[in-house]
């Protein structure tokens, strides 16, 4: 019984790596992302922060994830990491969007509530990698860039029917 339970296992875990290879993509460009904030001087305190948001229109828990939580010097930094194999189409810090940054604001607040860090000076960052493919002739290093200050809670801020509309 034993023997059968772990060859299903087995084959699943297998079935999942064959169907998810952009996992593996994401995993390491995380890996490549917090080794270059440590290089960097950020202090990483926790990384894959999962928290419950609300619900969504079908009555499930909707969860937002948080890649990368630092401190900057004083300033406590949300970091969201995008990894890519080729920015030929697009950048990959372009993929977050207004929801993304939206989820990741929600999941932040409610870090800071729950560890009591409500008046602590905070910022969203992104860092983008883009990750050489392993066919080509020389093999490049990945590039990695820290995009500072993404965007902040003001920028989220719904407006009214009756704000300018110019600022």
């Amino acid at each position: 019984m034993k023997f059968a339970l772990r060859k299903q296992r087995n084959v699943n875990a297998r079935v999942v790596a064959d169907t998810a290879s952009h996992f593996g993509l994401g995993r390491r460009g995380e890996t490549l992302a917090l080794e270059h904030l440590e290089r960097a001087g950020y202090r990483i305190v926790a990384a894959n922060f999962s928290i419950p948001i609300g619900r969504n229109t079908r009555n499930v828990t909707v969860n937002a994830e948080i890649d990368l939580v630092a401190y900057d010097g004083p300033t406590l930094c949300f970091i969201e990491v995008k990894t890519r194999a080729s920015d030929e189409l697009a950048a990959p810090h372009a993929n977050v969007d207004r929801r993304k940054q939206r989820q990741i604001a929600r999941a932040a607040r409610g870090y800071r509530r729950m560890l009591g860090l409500m008046d602590a000076a905070y910022r969203y960052d992104v860092v983008t990698v883009v990750l050489p493919s392993s066919e080509e002739q020389i093999p490049r290093q990945p590039r990695i860039d820290l995009l500072k200050n993404f965007w902040t809670d003001e920028k989220l801020r719904k407006r009214n029917w009756y704000d300018a509309r110019w600022d």
